[in-house]
């Protein structure tokens, strides 16, 4: 049976402006002592075990905010691409990814693993996730660590 082998990538966070339409699009409540800290990888590939590239990644965004809602305070995390399934499609559940926020090789926090929106293969589909983080956790982190998790496939 074929697999997709695990892979991950680091993605560096840095502060950046608490404006625009990516705060909009994301619905974040701008206030006064908002943070925002944002990365980007462009492409991102999944190799098969014989080494072919068996699903791609595109403009991974990562925007981290900490801001108040409701008198309280509180930081996320939101992972957001594009991913196409080249010729295959996952057997059952795919394996989604998982991240960690890390602070220079120190983890902070393991992300949750996340199944990927991915119904066909052959086809490009947006993907988004969020998740909450310790204010600590936001004020520490430097980079994400994206890891597409090892996955069985079937070729179509």
């Amino acid at each position: 049976m074929p697999v997709l082998v695990e892979n991950s990538a680091l993605i560096e966070l840095k502060p950046a402006k608490a404006t625009g339409l990516g705060m909009t699009q994301l619905g974040v409540p701008v206030l006064d002592g908002t943070q925002v800290k944002k990365g980007t990888l462009h492409e991102f590939l999944q190799s098969t075990g014989e080494g072919t590239v068996g699903r791609r990644y595109q403009n991974i965004r990562v925007t981290a905010v900490r801001t108040t809602e409701g008198g309280v305070e509180s930081a996320k995390v939101f992972v957001a691409f594009e991913v196409f399934g080249d010729d295959n499609v996952p057997e059952g559940a795919n394996g989604g990814f998982a991240g960690a926020l890390l602070k220079g090789d120190v983890v902070l926090l393991a992300l949750p693993v996340t199944p990927l929106f991915l119904p066909y293969g052959r086809a490009w589909y947006e993907n988004q996730a969020v998740f909450d983080v310790p204010l600590a956790v936001f004020d520490g982190a430097e980079r994400l660590q994206f890891t597409a998790r090892a996955d069985s496939i079937r070729a179509i």
